[in-house]
């Protein structure tokens, strides 16, 4: 029975992407925008040791060679014509190097597909923070309503084996692996902000419009996010929950949940 136990909890996790504790690190990219945006942060920290070589090599050299035991009398240098064109064109070139990989991530995170595959819609609540409800618009039911849910957070006393506290739901957003997907955010009184750390995704939601945002998760499995926007009492019991499946289980599912909001 503990055998069992263990293997379940095991299995669960590792098929989940969710922070664990002490982790410094970035999530698994699920998407080609996360794997970016964790392929710009590893290009962006190999400038920051190149600096902080140079800087602590310039810093222990200068209290080494101007201490007083070993220059008593020190030299008075005034001005450094090649330190100063060097310390200034450096500083210059760097952001330049910077900058050219982080606007075309930029550019493509701010993209939004003109024909997506689905178009899934999530409105942000601020007296019913425990709940999100979402509105899939590419599906209609026989009374010709949308496909919508509501997603809400499973009780602190109440979670099952293997399940993240505050961070699973009740309803998980379903969707297709390897899709191209629309994500309109909007809230229904203050601003809210859906954030999955996996997809790379950090969507704000502000009062009286619509943001859009584009997602393609390239692998199955569950993704854990938050509300990132203080929106109300109960701030932190608002987890979003996204699962990737395969396309004919994708399929299964928007049947199902189209036969039970008919029933």
């Amino acid at each position: 029975m503990i055998l069992r136990s263990l293997e379940c909890r095991f299995l669960t996790i590792a098929l989940c992407d969710a922070a664990e504790p002490w982790q410094l690190g970035s999530q698994d990219a699920a998407t080609p925008m996360m794997q970016g945006i964790i392929d710009l942060h590893h290009d962006i920290f190999f400038f920051l040791i190149l600096i902080l070589v140079f800087v602590s090599r310039m810093l222990v050299r200068a209290l080494w060679h101007f201490n007083e035991q070993t220059n008593p009398i020190p030299q008075r240098i005034v001005h450094g014509t090649t330190i100063e064109i060097i310390r200034t064109i450096f500083p210059s070139v760097i952001p330049l190097f910077i900058a050219i990989p982080s606007f075309a991530l930029l550019y493509s995170m701010d993209g939004v597909l003109v024909d997506p595959a689905i178009t899934i819609k999530a409105i942000g609540h601020q007296w019913r923070a425990s709940t999100q409800p979402y509105e899939y618009s590419d599906y209609n039911s026989s009374d010709e309503q949308s496909l919508t849910f509501d997603s809400y957070t499973i009780p602190e006393d109440d979670p099952e084996l293997g399940q993240s506290r505050l961070l699973e739901v009740d309803n998980r957003v379903v969707v297709p692996a390897k899709t191209h997907l629309r994500m309109i955010v909007t809230p229904a009184d203050v601003p809210h902000s859906w954030a999955v750390p996996s997809s790379g995704v950090k969507c704000d939601a502000v009062p009286g419009r619509s943001n859009l945002t584009s997602i393609s998760v390239q692998r199955e499995g569950v993704y854990y996010g938050q509300c990132s926007e203080i929106c109300g009492t109960n701030h932190a019991f608002t987890p979003i929950v996204v699962e990737a499946v395969t396309l004919k289980d994708y399929a299964d599912w928007v049947s199902n949940q189209l036969i039970l909001q008919t029933n």
